[in-house]
């Protein structure tokens, strides 16, 4: 039975990469624009049910929900020739249409707001799933909606479905170039808090080692947002090939990241994809093999995120790794390739687990042509994705010292009164940054134990300092403690000495009876003598 999937997109990148996935499922799966299956898509052997379900006349709809503060992405979406693809009830938009304004704090509240209509929708489609294993959030951490709406809804989500698994492809900002929203690091971290709790996966989406591979290695001198979304919408195919054709492993969301998460916090994965080229480049094409892939897969120009793996002087690691290969692939080719990479020490992994590659062998679809015999994508678990982190932090830390922006937020209820909200997203981003370090070292097993412990000597601390300061509280305490004591005492003893002036009365009374009884039997005998 397939397990079904549902796209949540969020704001306009989130709706803008969204659209480009579900025009690649559709080639994949010989599905016509308007969700018609095409004549030619014979082949029964592939899952559509995972993200698609089939209407009372058979045109086949996603199991999408589009959800966005302003009307402009959309609407372009609707006017567009996949517009009778998706199912309008599914689509919403906020009435007044203004969006939030690249502000997280009103993304937020305007969530807050709109709940009951958003997840009257979510949950109309999880009814109708039959076997529903999770959710996929389609967002960028930068803006208002994708952000702030995206943060409320991964929450909600996680209370209202806590045992379904929640995955995000997520779009961090492209740093390369002077951006215009200037509240992104603000926005940036405060989405990133609900990521690492709320959030099972989270499949790190790049903007500036996107528009790196672009230029570097497509060489498009000014990459379109079209063509960037397809490098997305590529990565997203690609990473859900194994559930779509499925074969005898990894047939299930679970079962792909399961390998890939060993703690609940590192849950953030970093992406490569081999070969790419652009419809131009469709004549340039060179011999692929299983090693030629997995040997690209490993190489830094070939991530789309932009930490460099391999920094001299640090000791950042692989924490695992799955390949997923695409193509016409002997397993004996994927045995003699690991090998290969083993020999040559191509990955440095963690001190203290196994080095884990783990190789998923996947079909291509047959309605696609593709210009290579075999393409792979790598998903990775790598301790250098702190740096992005590292990152935002201190872009966060420049504003934040002058209180820069901050007129907008504090327009919010949440921000009104205060602004420990960001001090504890701060906080939450601090320490996962310092649990990705301690990942590099043999020790990491233990400084979970070690971290609670410092937690707890530091609330011992804290002790002298509450007992100092409520002294007078605690005398007070005290004294009317012991009058208390005093109080049920007497009650006590009151209680028993009743108890005891009852009992005697009641033996005595019964004393009484009893003598009365035996004079007045004794007398009636002597009267029935006499008689007698």
């Amino acid at each position: 039975m397939p397990r079904e999937i549902i796209t949540l997109q969020l704001g306009q990148c989130g709706n803008q990469i969204g659209m480009e996935f579900w025009k690649q499922l559709c080639a994949e799966h010989g599905i016509s624009p308007e969700g018609i299956l095409e004549e030619y898509a014979t082949e029964g052997t592939d899952r559509k049910d995972v993200f698609f379900y089939q209407a009372d006349d058979e045109h086949y709809i996603p199991r999408s929900v589009l959800l966005d503060l302003e009307p402009r992405v959309i609407n372009g979406i609707m006017n567009s020739p996949y517009a009778n693809l998706y199912n309008p009830e599914n689509v919403y938009l906020s009435k007044h249409g203004g969006g939030a304004g690249n502000n997280w704090a009103s993304g937020y509240s305007q969530a807050e707001r709109l709940y009951d209509e958003i997840f009257d929708i979510i949950d109309r489609e999880a009814d109708g799933s039959d076997s529903l294993e999770g959710f996929v959030v389609c967002h960028s951490i930068a803006g208002g909606t994708g952000s702030g709406m995206g943060s409320y809804i991964l929450e909600r989500l996680n209370d209202r479905f806590p045992k379904k698994l929640t995955q995000t492809y997520s779009v961090f900002p492209n740093v390369d170039e002077i951006s215009d929203v200037v509240v992104q690091p603000y926005n940036s971290l405060l989405t990133l808090k609900r990521l690492t709790q709320n959030a099972d996966c989270v499949v790190v989406l790049d903007n500036t080692a996107l528009n790196r591979i672009a230029a570097d290695r497509l060489h498009i001198d000014t990459p379109t947002f079209a063509q960037v979304n397809q490098l997305v919408s590529t990565v997203m195919a690609t990473s859900t090939t194994t559930l779509r054709y499925p074969g005898y492993m990894n047939n299930d969301l679970i079962g792909l990241i399961a390998s890939l998460i060993p703690t609940p916090r590192l849950h953030f994965l970093m992406t490569g994809y081999t070969p790419l080229t652009t419809d131009s480049q469709v004549a340039n094409v060179r011999k692929t093999t299983v090693l030629d892939v997995m040997r690209r897969l490993l190489q830094p120009k070939n991530m789309m995120v932009s930490t460099p793996v391999q920094r001299q002087g640090s000791n950042h690691c692989y924490i695992s790794i799955l390949n997923i290969i695409q193509g016409e692939v002997d397993p004996t080719q994927v045995h003699k390739s690991l090998q290969r990479i083993r020999e040559r020490k191509l990955a440095q992994f963690i001190p203290w687990g196994p080095a884990s590659i783990q190789v998923a062998l996947s079909r291509k679809s047959p309605y696609v042509q593709s210009a290579h015999r075999v393409s792979g994508l790598m998903l990775a678990n790598h301790t250098n994705i702190s740096h992005l982190f590292d990152r935002i932090l201190k872009q966060y830390d420049k504003l934040r010292k002058r209180e820069a922006f901050m007129d907008q937020f504090k327009k919010e209820a949440m921000f009104s009164e205060n602004l420990d909200e960001f001090d504890n997203a701060r906080e939450s981003l601090q320490e996962l940054v310092n649990e990705y370090t301690a990942a590099t070292r043999p020790d990491y097993l233990t400084w979970g134990s070690q971290q609670s412990m410092s937690h707890d000597y530091d609330k011992i601390e804290l002790f002298p300092l509450i007992i100092q300061t409520s002294c007078v509280d605690v005398l007070l305490v005290g004294a009317v403690v012991q009058v208390v004591a005093v109080v049920v005492v007497v009650v006590v003893v009151v209680v028993v000495v009743v108890v005891v002036v009852v009992v005697v009365v009641v033996v005595v009374v019964v004393e009484v009876v009893v003598v009365a009884v035996v004079v007045i039997l004794i007398a009636a005998a002597v009267v029935v003598i006499v008689v007698v």
